[in-house]
C-alpha cells in the first residue's frame, strides 16, 4: 500500500518541481543542503547525488505561520531564529565534519504560554528527485525499540541513493521529558516515507511550561553514497556511520569508581549471605536470585560466577573459598543417561514448578546448554581437570543436538527426545538465531583443547548458518558477542572474509541494542545510562549479567584482533562501550542507588538494598528498577572488571588503571610500557593508583607526542587523560 499521511503528502508537493527560495545553501561532500521557511515549518532539504531528497523539519508551528527572525552565519553552519503564536524557536544547523556528508540540527523552543502537545509530526520525509515522478523506495533496517538509541538506519533503494543514519541525541531532551513526564522510548520511528523523530505527546496535566527554554530536537544525520548490496555491507555501513556520528555527538563525562574498595564487599556478601546459596543433594549451590529457594540450582549460574572469580583469583592470588565451594557441586550436573551436563541439577529436577515452559524436567533452553560448556571449555584450557572431563564428556551430545536441528536452534526442546517445546521467540521470528555463534565458539575451544579437526569443521558449519539473519541475528546480547569472537577466530584461522564479515554482522546487531543517551529524568537522575546494553531484542530494561559478559567478550574480541586489520569504526566503538560500562556498572548495586527507585514488587526472590549483589534490571526513568530480582549470577561484574583494568606492578606500591582496554604490557625494573586500544580522536582516563598511605614516587608518563602531565587527586592517585591508539611508557625509580 502506498498510502501516506497528510503531512508527508504536503512535503512531497512542496518539494516536487518547484524552485523554492532558500535562506541558506551548502554543498558538502557531494550533497546539497538548502534551508527554507515555508508556511508553518522550517525545512532542511538534502539532495543526494542520485537525486533523492531527504527533507527534514526542525521547527513546526501547528495551524500558524513561522516568522523568520535573525539569522547568523557561523563557521560551521547557521543559527536561525523564528517566532510564532505559540512561542520562539532557535535552530542551529551545523556541519561537524566538512569532509563527510554529516549534518546536525538543534532546536530550542520557549513557549509563550503553557502548552499541551496532543500530536507532533515526524521530522524526516523522503521524496523522489524534484524533476521526476518516481516514487522513492527504501528500506528501514533499524529503528528505535523502547529506550534504545533514538536512531534509524535506512537504505535509499530507488533511485539508488546510498543510505543514511538518523540519530536523535535524546540526552538533550531530558528537560522536556522531565517537565512533561513523558518517556523518550519509541520516539524515533514511523513508516516510509515519513520517518525520524516526533515529540512524545504531553499529558493533560503536564504541559510544556511557559517561558522555559527546552531543546525539542538534537538530530544528527550521516549520509553515505554507497549502496549496500547485502547484509554484510549493511552491517559495516551501519557501524561506520554510527562511528561518524559518535565522534561528533555530545558524550557525558565519566567518573573513576574505586572497584578495589567495593570488590571485597561483593565477595563477602556473595559468600556469606544466606540468600545467595541453597543446600541440596548434599552440596551448596548458588541461587540464581537472592532468596530464590524454589528453583533448583542451575549450572549456568554456578559457572557464570565461577569464571569471573577465577579471573579475579589469577589477579589477586588470594584464597577465594567460593571457588572450591562452587566446584564441589559441578559434577552433580552431569547426566550419565544422556551423557551431557544439564541445565538444572538432575537430583532436584522433579522440584521444578512447571509454571513456565522451561521449568519442566529435561526441557532445555537452547543457549543454556552451550553457555556452561563454553565456560567449562575455558576452565579446561586453563588446566582444570574437572572442567575438562565435563566438557569433553558432553560434546557428543551437543553435536548430536546441533546436527538434529541443522544448526538452527529452537527456543526450547526436550533433552531426551529432542522434540521442540517452543520453536520461535515470536510467531514468524524464528528461534535463538545467535546460538550458532555460541556453539561455534564452544567447538573452537574443543578444537584448541584436543586439536581434532572435526570440531573446527563443526564450528564452520554452524557459522555459515548465521548468514541471512541480517539485523535479526541477535537473540541475547552475550551470545551474539560470543558469536563475534568465534567468527573472528575462524577468520584468523582460515583468512576467509566471510567470517570477518559475520563478526561485523554480530557486532552491528549488538550496537543496534545499545542506549546511546543518558536518561536523566524521573528515577534515572541518580544513575548513568549512556552506552547501556539491552539483553534481548525486546527487553524493556538493561541487565547486569549480560552487560558483564559482553564486556568480557569484547575485550577478547580486541585481543583476537590485535594483529588484524579491522574496521576503524569497530576499533573506535568497542573501547568506548568498555569505558562507559566501568562508569555505569556500579549502579547495578543497590547500595549505590536511592532506595525509592527500587521496586517492592519482585518477580523472583527479594531485593536487599544493603546487599552488594547486582540487581538484574534498570528501566526507563519513570519506572522503578529491580523488578526481576537481585541476580546472584550477575555477581561477577567486579571480578571481571578488576583484572582487565587494574595492572599490578610486582614489587611496587602502586598500580595502573585505565578505562580503555590495553595490550602488550612489558615491565622491567622501573619501567612499564603498554599499548592503549581505541581511536586517537577519543580519550580515556589513566590513574596511577597508590596501594598504601605512602606518597607516590616520581613517575614520568610518556605518550607518542611526548611527556604527559597528570593531576593529583584528593584520594592521592594521579590522573591522566590519554588518547587512544598509542603506546604509553612509564618510568620511575624502583
Amino acid at each position: 500500500m502506498d498510502a501516506i499521511s497528510p503531512w508527508a503528502a504536503v512535503v512531497r508537493t512542496l518539494f516536487h518541481e518547484q524552485d523554492l527560495p532558500a535562506i541558506f545553501t551548502e554543498e558538502i561532500a557531494g550533497y546539497t543542503v538548502n534551508v527554507h521557511t515555508l508556511n508553518n515549518s522550517l525545512w532542511i532539504a538534502v539532495t543526494c547525488p542520485k537525486g533523492m531528497q531527504v527533507v527534514l523539519r526542525p521547527a513546526y508551528a501547528p495551524n500558524d505561520h513561522l516568522q523568520l527572525g535573525k539569522t547568523t552565519l557561523q563557521e560551521d553552519g547557521i543559527i536561525i531564529h523564528l517566532s510564532a503564536t505559540i512561542g520562539h524557536c532557535r535552530v542551529t544547523l551545523q556541519f561537524p565534519d566538512k569532509t563527510k556528508p554529516l549534518i546536525r540540527y538543534t532546536t530550542s523552543f520557549k513557549a509563550n504560554d503553557s502548552l499541551l502537545v496532543p500530536f507532533w509530526p515526524r521530522d524526516l520525509v523522503i521524496t523522489g528527485p524534484a524533476e521526476s515522478n518516481i516514487k522513492p523506495k527504501g528500506t528501514i533496517h533499524i529503528s528505535q525499540v523502547g529506550t534504545r538509541s533514538g536512531l534509524q538506519y535506512i537504505s535509499l533503494d530507488q533511485p539508488k541513493s546510498g543510505a543514511l543514519l538518523y540519530f536523535q541525541n535524546l540526552t538533550a531532551l531530558n528537560d522536556y521529558a522531565q517537565a512533561t513526564e513523558t518517556s523518550l522510548g519509541n520516539v524515533v520511528g514511523g513508516n516510509w516515507p515519513e520517518l525520524g523523530f516526533a515529540l512524545p505527546p504531553t499529558l493533560k496535566d503536564k504541559p510544556i511550561p511557559a517561558q522555559q527554554e527546552l531543546v525539542l530536537s538534537d538530530a544528527f544525520i550521516a549520509f553515505s553514497p554507497d549502496q549496500p548490496k547485502n547484509e554484510m555491507d549493511l552491517a559495516k555501513q551501519f557501524l561506520n556511520l554510527l562511528a561518524d556520528i559518535y565522534l561528533v555527538m555530545p558524550k557525558p563525562t565519566t567518573e573513576y569508581y574505586s572497584w578495589l574498595d567495593m570488590v571485597d564487599k561483593g565477595l563477602h556478601d556473595m559468600e556469606f549471605s544466606h540468600g545467595c546459596w541453597s543446600h541440596g543433594a548434599e552440596q551448596d549451590y548458588l541461587n540464581a536470585y537472592v532468596a530464590d529457594y524454589q528453583t533448583p540450582p542451575e549450572l549456568m549460574v554456578q559457572l557464570a560466577v565461577l569464571m569471573p572469580l577465577t579471573d579475579y583469583y589469577d589477579w589477586c592470588q588470594t584464597d577465594l573459598p567460593a571457588i572450591q565451594k562452587i566446584q564441589n557441586g559441578l559434577d552433580a550436573f552431569y547426566s550419565k543417561d544422556l551423557k551431557t551436563v544439564m541445565r538444572f541439577l538432575p537430583a532436584l529436577a522433579n522440584d521444578l514448578s512447571g509454571d513456565e515452559e522451561q521449568l519442566h524436567p529435561n526441557v532445555m533452553d537452547s543457549w543454556y546448554l552451550h553457555h556452561p560448556l563454553l565456560n567449562l571449555g575455558r576452565l579446561a584450557i586453563r588446566g582444570d581437570k574437572q572442567g575438562k572431563k565435563l566438557f569433553l564428556d558432553s560434546l557428543d551430545f551437543t553435536i548430536k543436538v546441533a546436527r538434529h536441528f541443522n544448526y538452527e536452534w529452537p527456543v526450547m526442546y526436550n533433552m531426551e527426545t529432542l522434540e521442540v517445546v517452543k520453536a520461535e521467540t515470536q510467531p514468524g521470528k524464528g528461534g535463538e538465531k545467535d546460538v550458532a555463534g555460541l556453539y561455534a565458539l564452544v567447538m573452537l575451544h574443543a578444537w584448541q583443547l584436543t586439536n581434532e579437526g572435526k570440531y573446527l569443521l563443526e564450528a564452520k558449519k554452524a557459522a555459515k548458518t548465521l548468514q541471512g539473519k541480517g539485523f535479526e541475528l541477535f537473540y541475547q546480547a552475550n551470545n551474539t558477542a560470543f558469536g563475534a569472537n568465534a567468527m573472528l577466530w575462524l577468520y584468523k584461522e582460515t583468512k576467509e572474509n566471510v567470517y570477518l564479515d559475520l563478526a561485523y554482522l554480530c557486532l552491528a546487531n549488538i550496537f543496534k541494542n545499545f542506549q546511546l543517551w543518558d536518561c536523566n529524568y524521573g528515577y534515572a537522575k541518580d544513575y548513568p545510562t549512556f552506552f547501556a546494553l539491552f539483553p534481548l531484542n525486546d527487553a524493556p530494561y538493561t541487565a547486569a549479567y549480560e552487560e558483564q559478559e559482553v564486556f568480557a567478550a569484547l575485550h577478547n574480541f580486541l585481543l583476537y584482533a590485535e594483529d588484524e586489520e579491522i574496521l576503524p569504526s569497530v576499533n573506535l566503538l568497542l573501547p568506548e562501550f568498555i569505558k562507559y560500562i566501568l562508569h555505569r556498572a556500579p549502579y547495578y548495586y543497590p547500595p549505590n542507588l536511592p532506595k525509592e527507585m527500587l521496586s517492592e514488587e519482585i518477580k523472583t526472590g527479594q531485593v536487599d538494598h544493603k546487599l552488594w549483589i547486582a540487581i538484574e534490571d534498570i528501566h526507563d526513568g519513570w519506572e522503578q528498577s529491580g523488578t526481576v530480582g537481585q541476580e546472584v549470577y550477575g555477581a561477577g561484574v567486579a571480578f571481571g572488571i578488576i583484572p582487565r583494568h587494574f595492572y599490578k606492578l610486582y614489587g611496587e606500591d602502586f598500580m595502573i588503571y585505565l578505562d580503555y582496554p590495553t595490550a602488550a604490557h612489558q615491565q622491567r625494573k622501573g619501567k612499564l610500557s603498554f599499548k592503549v586500544k581505541g581511536d586517537k580522536r577519543l580519550s580515556c582516563r589513566m590513574l596511577i593508583v597508590k596501594k598504601n598511605n605512602k606518597t607516590l614516587s616520581a613517575i614520568t608518563v610518556e605518550g607518542e607526542a611526548g611527556e604527559l602531565q597528570g593531576k593529583l587527586r584528593k584520594d592521592g592517585h594521579i590522573e591522566y587523560a590519554i588518547n587512544g591508539d598509542q603506546k604509553i611508557n612509564l618510568n620511575w625509580k624502583s
